[in-house]
């Protein structure tokens, strides 16, 4: 099983980022927990978590007020 980041705009759309894959679930939330900042200064809005096929949830990067 692999885990990777898609990556969407604030429109919702895909945008590029890094094509990291990982072996675990909690490989690939640590290194996001590294990465958001530069993701979000990179115009990645959100993210979801995908397992092979399967979205196992989506997280936004967008600051809260």
């Amino acid at each position: 099983m692999a885990w990777s980041w898609r990556y969407e705009g604030v429109d919702g759309q895909p945008v590029d980022g890094p094509a990291e894959s990982f072996s675990s679930q909690a490989d690939a939330e640590s290194w996001i927990g590294q990465a958001w900042r530069d993701l979000g200064a990179g115009g990645v809005a959100q993210v979801t978590l995908v397992e092979d096929d399967r979205v196992d949830y989506t997280m936004s990067l967008l600051p809260t007020e």
